[in-house]
């Protein structure tokens, strides 16, 4: 298994560590850190290091990463250089891959930067919201006990005049128990579908008969209702534009594929267990 980074354990290096101010102003990705047997370590190297470090690690500040991340590369810079045979089978294929996986990436991500017309942006705000219906909206409470009886006993009780809220905080065994049973306002497919139809059976103010879903038994008051109008198109752009570049970047995919010279037939026959035959990389 492959060691983790070893430079993760001394968190306690400090902001001195990192590169002095006035060297700042002149780092480029191809300005050297070190070098290990005339091999040079890049500014570059090191970005792309932190870039493919666990999440947990990405989020420690700079000038903790510094210099472990420079050891790393030292580290492996020097390992590397120790090893003098031909690469093993199962490597050369593993950075074939890479290098495909990281051209093909690089083609996306270019096409998926391409600016978006006004034209394309109102054809998929059309095309999403034009004939859209408005969405009804509810603002519900509830509570949640265990079995059918606990929730008839309840309903009764509210329906003799005890308080929604402070019954919810008294017997719900929800989340939302504490703050009255509250639920908020919520849109078609926020809830699950048992819930979502009683409530969209109650008008403002009814108590609902019990609901059963996977999570117990409830009683829900229908506290507000809303008809919910198309957003305006400024107000999804971001989320448009990200659909247009998915749309045609996905198109794009299909279309060099589509145009490249592509024989799968040396494919056929072949059993798809041999993918976990490991042994014939060696």
């Amino acid at each position: 298994m492959q060691k983790t980074l070893t430079f993760l354990a001394p968190f306690a290096i400090a902001a001195s560590l990192a590169l002095p101010v006035s060297a700042q102003e002149d780092v480029k990705a191809d300005t050297v850190v070190a070098t290990v047997n005339g091999t040079d370590i890049t500014i570059g190297n090191m970005i792309i290091a932190r870039a493919t470090l666990p999440e947990q690690y990405q989020q420690l500040p700079p000038e903790v990463l510094f210099k472990g991340i420079l050891d790393q590369l030292v580290q492996q810079t020097a390992i590397s250089q120790a090893y003098k045979d031909d690469l093993p089978k199962r490597v050369t294929l593993a950075l074939e891959n890479e290098r495909r996986q990281l051209i093909a990436g690089e083609v996306i991500e270019k096409s998926m930067a391409k600016e978006i017309t006004p034209e394309e942006l109102q054809a998929a705000y059309d095309e999403t919201y034009a004939n859209a219906e408005p969405t009804q909206e509810y603002n519900a409470s509830h509570i949640l006990v265990e079995t059918e009886e606990d929730a008839l006993a309840v309903k009764a009780e509210i329906e003799g005049g005890a308080d929604f809220a402070e019954v919810a905080k008294e017997k719900s065994t929800g989340p939302s128990g504490p703050s009255g049973g509250s639920l908020g306002w919520f849109g078609p497919g926020m809830m699950v579908p048992a819930f979502e139809t009683a409530v969209a059976e109650l008008e403002v103010g009814d108590i609902s008969a019990p609901v059963k879903t996977q999570f117990g038994w409830h009683i829900i008051k229908l506290e507000d209702k809303r008809s919910k109008e198309a957003p305006a198109l400024e107000e999804v752009k971001a989320e448009l534009e990200t659909q247009v570049r998915q749309i045609k970047a996905q198109a794009m995919i299909e279309e060099l594929t589509a145009a490249a010279t592509v024989d799968r037939t040396a494919a056929e026959g072949i059993d798809p267990t041999v993918l976990t035959n490991i042994g014939l990389l060696e």
